[in-house]
């Protein structure tokens, strides 16, 4: 069964100043240059290989994926020549390179409107989770950012090479992701998505559906 790995950006400076980001964009700090890498660390730890690295089109998207493409690829050296390790596609003697990074646009993170670039408290309700509350400032409501990710990650899952994808993404996006198949979960939902949490879904192409089975936290795993 197709599997996708479904993961947050690492810590940005916006993150730790407590402001909006939406689709204006903050550079990853130290901390999430190192959160990146752990989590590429820990995929190879596993033995899994991404067919396909995807990222939201947003610069701490794309830069959390660039670093743990870097250790996927690190860690795939040091498994060359183990040809029994059938999910790192390791051959007797070069190994398949991993994957390219492609980008994604409907990965991207909900708009705040007015509201990016501001304090985190002037968003009406949750901030991940306003429902429709941002709408009035110009953002996206939690229901078409619900639908836009669905479409998205299916889309993507029934595409050619998507045996295993890991897709970068943002905590507003991941978490409406999340609650759209919390029904068919197999694992706890009641789970706050840290940076670079890794969140596992089986799809069901017949389906077209998703089964959260784990919620990983790469830096304790």
């Amino acid at each position: 069964m197709p599997t996708l790995y479904l993961m947050r950006h690492g810590q940005t400076e916006f993150n730790v100043a407590g402001l909006v980001q939406g689709h204006c964009d903050s550079p990853l700090t130290e901390l999430g240059c190192a959160q990146a890498r752990a989590a590429g660390r820990w995929l190879a730890a596993q033995g899994i290989m991404p067919t396909r690295l995807i990222s939201s089109p947003l610069g701490r998207a794309r830069a959390t994926l660039s670093l743990l493409r870097s250790e996927l690829l690190d860690g795939m050296v040091e498994s060359k020549g183990d040809r029994h390790d059938q999910r790192l596609h390791v051959g007797p003697s070069t190994p398949q390179p991993v994957s390219p990074l492609e980008i994604d646009d409907g990965l991207i993170e909900r708009s705040y409107g007015s509201l990016e670039g501001g304090p985190r408290d002037q968003v009406p309700s949750d901030l991940w989770d306003p429902g429709e509350g941002v709408v009035a400032f110009g953002g996206e409501g939690s229901a078409a950012l619900k639908e836009r990710m669905v479409n998205a990650l299916t889309r993507i899952m029934r595409a050619p090479s998507s045996e295993r994808v890991l897709a970068v993404s943002h905590g507003s996006a991941v978490a409406q992701f999340k609650a759209a198949w919390a029904d068919r979960a197999r694992c706890p939902q009641d789970v706050w998505i840290g940076n670079c949490f890794i969140l596992v879904f089986d799809f069901d192409q017949e389906a077209g559906a998703f089964t959260n089975t784990e919620i990983i936290d790469p830096a304790v795993a």
